[in-house]
């Protein structure tokens, strides 16, 4: 007769998020919404950062606060790159410490490379770019050992199957060699960089039953759009336990829309 044990730390695992605050950028809806919830789900405090709607983020942090966790909303434009930085400090102020840092916040430009403006080149990198890179090196001062740094991408840095998807692709992919430089970097303190590149996803700035939703469904193997908890449930994978010996990583949740 064979004997089933359980292993307090696998049990420990279930809420591992337990004790530990995260930072989610743009936070407010989307992906960053349930990135924000299911964080709290799993046992964190979280702050998120916001650009326009006060009143969605607030409705964040209630939910947040109904999990039985801390919450803040922290106002900030990632093309700011004051804001950026005040964002990572403010969190550790009000929390006490920094543990898992997701750079959601993203901006996109889908045009003709000849009709896209210097100023949409600017903001879209600023955003995309250049706030993930400030986010990183303002939390690196924080992070302690089992620290999370995960990092939103786009299937559309591995495979862009329509035209006018040069600016985005581009900020895009360069997340890649931020993630995996970062993983080597960081490794020795025992902190994990990672990425995740969504497919086509169920929001409200690329709905699944909006303009273009169709072909865009049309290129997923599973013939579907994701929904925003499915890669949250990703997020929530790295930034735990389970991703402890994962770093340096893209990982997709895309439906198949690279293969």
């Amino acid at each position: 007769m064979s004997e089933t044990t359980t292993d307090t730390a696998d049990m420990n695992d279930m809420n591992d998020l337990y004790g530990k605050v995260a930072l989610v950028t743009g936070g407010s809806r989307g992906i960053g919404e349930a990135v924000a919830l299911r964080l709290a789900r799993d046992g964190a405090d979280v702050a998120l950062t916001y650009h326009h709607s006060e009143e969605r983020a607030a409705r964040v942090v209630e939910r947040i606060k109904a999990i039985g966790r801390r919450a803040r909303a922290v106002r900030a434009d990632n093309a700011d790159p004051a804001a950026v930085r005040a964002a990572v400090e403010t969190t550790v102020a009000e929390f006490g410490r920094l543990d898992v840092l997701v750079n959601n916040a993203g901006a996109g430009v889908l045009a003709p490379i000849g009709e896209i403006a210097a100023e949409d080149v600017d903001r879209v990198l600023h955003v995309n770019v250049r706030a993930p890179y400030l986010a990183c090196q303002a939390a690196v001062a924080h992070l302690t050992e089992g620290g999370r740094i995960v990092t939103i991408g786009s299937c559309m840095a591995e495979s862009v199957a329509f035209p006018g998807g040069s600016l985005y692709a581009t900020s895009k992919a360069a997340l890649a060699g931020l993630t995996k430089a970062l993983a080597r970097e960081l490794g020795p303190r025992g902190i994990t960089a990672n990425l995740v590149l969504p497919g086509p996803t169920d929001t409200d700035m690329n709905p699944a039953d909006g303009p273009g939703a169709e072909a865009q469904r049309s290129l997923t193997a599973l013939g579907r759009y994701g929904r925003p908890e499915e890669i949250a449930a990703t997020v929530a994978h790295l930034a735990g336990t389970g991703g402890r010996y994962i770093t340096g990583a893209s990982v997709a949740v895309d439906g198949g829309f690279t293969v």
